[in-house]
């Protein structure tokens, strides 16, 4: 065997051992303020993680997720992932992205620094909830701002819900319910 090619298979099975994890939980992001934060936080809950933008025509459902988390907050986190992949609708950085959302929708669930969904340098997070290799249920893709997908509270993934489905939907509520 070449060098070579024992590099790139050493490579592969280094990247791939990166996102190879049974749950979410060993995943972790960075909130909006520069902290680091371990999904293993959530353990126990729910999670609703959703791509935001403030400048798309599906921002409104901001009062509905904040209305969901409020409801449900002793059992479901929702962690928003600000992204400018989607008709560059989110621009802000996140000084501006944190007073647009606390300013226009009193949000008061985690909001992470702005990431990519898709794409060569898709966060690992949203790597792990697009690909059946990792999450063991289904691979997907995120189509638009505001696609959600739902975890269970042992780290499981159980759906995904494009922009059209609101978060207060029956087909969301009947899972956490």
């Amino acid at each position: 065997m070449s060098k070579k090619l024992i590099f790139i298979i050493l490579l592969i099975m280094f990247s791939n051992k990166i996102y190879s994890q049974n749950t979410i939980f060993d995943l972790s992001y960075e909130s909006i303020e520069g902290e680091k934060i371990s999904l293993r936080t959530y353990k126990g809950k729910y999670l609703l993680i959703v791509n935001v933008a403030s400048y798309c025509g599906f921002t409104y459902q901001y009062n509905s997720l904040e209305r969901l988390y409020n409801t449900y907050k002793d059992k479901l986190v929702i962690l928003a992932f600000p992204c400018n992949q989607f008709g560059r609708q989110e621009p802000g950085n996140s000084s501006e992205i944190l007073e647009f959302c606390s300013n226009n929708y009193n949000i008061t669930f985690p909001i992470s620094k702005k990431i990519n969904v898709k794409g060569e340098s898709q966060h690992a997070i949203y790597k792990w909830l697009t690909s059946k290799e990792f999450n063991n249920k289904f691979s997907s893709s995120v189509k638009w701002n505001f696609q959600k997908y739902l975890i269970d509270p042992n780290g499981n993934l159980i759906d995904f819900f494009y922009s059209t489905t609101s978060p207060t939907s029956k087909k969301i509520i009947n899972y956490i319910q």
